[in-house]
């Protein structure tokens, strides 16, 4: 069972949720709140659950992103789940380490 908004596409599995980002860039003040809409209900229903954010078609994010990205961690962390970051890209994957997130995030 899967479910896709502008921004997102979520398939649902056994004990894990798989979220991918549509979006080459992911910049725009609005676009990141159309994400965290789109989110927010598949966090509260993967309770418990691992959830794998897909970064494959990203290639940019604004920091804003990284912000929401660590709230969403907090937030499933809360529910006793997981959050795995997958397919970062080179680049994105040094903006983790500058910030210091890959100790914060389970990256593959």
């Amino acid at each position: 069972m899967g479910q896709e908004s502008s921004r997102i596409k979520v398939e649902y599995g056994r004990d894990v949720t798989f979220v991918t980002f549509l979006d080459e860039r992911i910049v725009d003040e609005e676009h990141i709140r159309q994400i965290k809409n789109a989110l927010d209900p598949v966090i509260e229903q993967n309770q418990e659950g691992k959830l794998v954010l897909n970064f494959s078609n990203v290639n940019f994010m604004t920091s804003a992103l990284l912000g929401l990205l660590v709230r969403i961690h907090k937030n499933v962390c809360e529910l006793n789940g997981q959050v795995q970051l997958s397919n970062l890209d080179a680049d994105l994957y040094r903006i983790f380490e500058i910030t210091k997130l890959t100790q914060v995030f389970d990256i593959t």
